[in-house]
């Protein structure tokens, strides 16, 4: 199990709250431009309740990517964007800055953080993020990414017509607790994930350093990070599937009069399994690793890039080398 200072590369401090605003809004926000209709795709393969007839095609993530572009547009690959990029920025700071507080609250007395520390720090970070934005961020982008309608037809008017127009309804329709239905699933899920994925990108990232001298106190080249990035962002998808595609269903319908969260999440599931079988529980598990992998490796490479420009600049706001 390895270990390291609590110190960032060079023996600086860590990066600060300022920075990991910028270059993790940055970073997510590319990120999101990249790799939403993916994540379109993949909402859409989880909500299909279809059985397929005998001679149908299979309805995989390229047969439903060409359907939506054929019945809604090019654009209808990009609904619920709006909400994604409202919260990316929020969402990657409040990721990466609290994943370095977590990371320094759980560092030894030698100020050595081990491997089981990271893991603990991209957990919290991950619940951090999820119960902050992501849970209201994703239920509107659900509801909107869920709309059948076509983008080129003027009188084919959806309900929700954009991300803050679909918060507005769905808060006068629903109340407030409905953009936090399914808190728990998502910040186990982001909980999950992250934890899986900074441990999983801090071990490799430590391996190449040690393995390639030169780069032992500095970033590595950008397409280093860029593999790293891809490696660590597969893992989590694999491990919590089931939890997103039943999140998925939760967040897409109102709830029913006097049923608990977990009552609905038991019925969601039971039904799942009884009426689909256990691959359902499965569905748009290739669109999200090829969503949340290639998203990583664009996040992290991306960050590491404008953290070290920030960092490198005299801005003294952002962290950067100041001189009176």
């Amino acid at each position: 199990m390895s270990a390291k200072s609590v110190k960032s590369e060079g023996g600086k401090k860590p990066a600060s709250a300022a920075t990991n605003l910028i270059a993790g809004g940055g970073a997510g926000m590319m990120e999101a431009l990249v790799c939403h209709p993916l994540d379109t795709i993949k909402v859409r393969m989880q909500l299909s309740r279809r059985g397929r007839q005998p001679g149908q095609k299979k309805r995989g993530f390229y047969r439903t990517g060409v359907e939506i572009v054929k019945k809604e547009t090019a654009f209808g690959l990009y609904k619920g964007l709006g909400a994604v990029l409202c919260g990316i920025v929020p969402k990657m700071a409040i990721r990466f800055t609290s994943y370095e507080w977590y990371k320094q609250a759980l560092a030894n007395q030698d100020g050595v953080v081990t491997s089981r520390a990271t893991f603990l720090a991209g957990l919290g970070a991950g619940v951090t993020e999820a119960v902050a934005v992501v849970t209201p961020m994703e239920v509107v982008k659900i509801r909107m990414q869920a709309q059948y309608h076509s983008l080129s037809d003027p009188l084919d008017v959806p309900k929700y017509r954009s991300a803050p127009h679909a918060m507005l309804t769905v808060l006068r329709e629903e109340g407030v607790s409905a953009l936090y239905r399914g808190v728990s699933l998502t910040a186990l899920r982001q909980g999950t994930n992250q934890a899986v994925n900074f441990t999983a990108y801090t071990e490799l990232k430590e391996f190449l350093q040690k393995s390639q001298p030169q780069y032992e106190n500095t970033n590595l080249p950008s397409y280093q990070t860029t593999v790293i990035g891809l490696i660590s962002g597969a893992m989590g998808p694999f491990s919590n599937a089931p939890i997103d595609t039943i999140k998925t269903r939760l967040q897409k319908t109102p709830a029913e009069p006097g049923q608990t969260a977990i009552q609905r999440i038991t019925l969601i599931a039971k039904d799942m399994f009884r009426q689909e079988g256990p691959k359902a529980f499965y569905k748009g598990i290739t669109p999200r690793v090829m969503r949340v992998a290639p998203g990583q490796a664009v996040t992290f490479t991306v960050y590491e890039f404008l953290k070290k420009k920030l960092e490198d600049s005299p801005i003294p706001f952002a962290g950067g080398k100041y001189e009176e």
